[in-house]
């Protein structure tokens, strides 16, 4: 997930690091809540296909390659980037969608190029030796995220599979919230992105996602520069005492609830105390593409379990 279009310099420097790259090994042994995600489907026969759809597309986006795959147009993805880990079967390389290289992109001799920033010109510098470049940039709605679905859809010849997709991922989505036991008085709640204080607020993408169980986002107080992703203070977090703490930050930093306990004043914290720190898959809480149905149901979990001990 990489969030050029909102943030500072200062945290895009930090989430380009946390957010966009969300990998590694969980280092505690937990499994995260939604890491055992079922993978998108299988990518389907190019023989069905437009004539004028693409053969040979290269993702450089993680988001965007979940999609692909999640959409049927797995079999026509013949390189991701370095960061694009998830299907399993997605032909991974050292493209990357930090410093995206026309040369290097240009040797898998695409007809499609998929980011979800135009950084340095990569766009027109793609377009002049007429690769077909579509950009889907970090979605800040579920209709963003929906939308994006319908343009790869579009642009790949799999629009009749996105739209399903998205069927069923807003069926999904809202069976979940409509089951969700909410308690009676809203909870609060600290989403942390890395263990240097980096949020969100309500009004990203992630911040809608707990709005839909009714939860109050701590660190909105925080954003004084409205950038979306405040550095929150270890201070107002611990004053805000909130009744939920959300980790996107496991794989990438190790954090877990043994970890936060252990930092100075935390303990004095309703969530840490209760048991409700609810570790996420940095992959699944970075990304807007099909898992988020899996985000959807870890933390309408973590509202049932917090509401229970409120």
């Amino acid at each position: 997930m990489k969030v050029t279009t909102v943030l500072r310099p200062a945290a895009a420097l930090v989430l380009g690091a946390l957010v966009l790259t969300a990998c590694g090994d969980n280092e505690d042994g937990n499994e995260p809540a939604g890491a055992a995600a079922t993978p998108p489907a299988a990518g389907a026969s190019t023989a069905a296909l437009p004539a004028d759809a693409p053969k040979k597309i290269v993702s450089l986006t993680p988001t965007a390659t979940e999609i692909l795959y999640a959409i049927g147009a797995g079999k026509q993805v013949i390189a991701v980037d370095d960061q694009s880990n998830f299907p399993a079967e997605a032909p991974k390389t050292d493209l990357s969608g930090f410093q995206p290289n026309v040369e290097a992109i240009t040797k898998y001799t695409p007809d499609l190029v998929v980011l979800s920033d135009d950084i340095d010109g990569i766009k027109q510098k793609l377009e002049s030796v007429r690769i077909k470049v579509v950009e889907v940039p970090a979605a800040k709605t579920f209709e963003e995220m929906y939308t994006q679905f319908n343009t790869l859809g579009t642009a790949t010849g799999h629009a009749a599979e996105a739209a399903a997709v998205t069927d069923k991922m807003k069926k999904d989505i809202g069976e979940v919230v409509a089951k969700a036991k909410k308690p009676a008085a809203p909870l609060t709640y600290f989403h942390e992105l890395d263990n240097t204080g980096y949020s969100v607020t309500s009004k990203t993408f992630l911040g809608e996602v707990y709005t839909l169980f009714g939860l109050r986002n701590i660190a909105d107080a925080a954003d004084k520069d409205g950038s979306g992703y405040p550095q929150v203070s270890t201070e107002h977090i611990v004053t805000s005492n909130p009744d939920l703490i959300f980790l996107g930050d496991t794989k990438c930093c190790g954090q877990n609830a043994a970890t936060v306990g252990q930092r100075p004043g935390w303990d004095k914290i309703k969530a840490v105390q209760t048991g409700n720190v609810v570790p996420l898959d940095d992959d699944i809480a970075s990304r807007w593409g099909p898992r988020v149905v899996d985000l959807v149901k870890a933390v309408a979990a973590a509202v049932e379990k917090a509401g229970a001990t409120a």
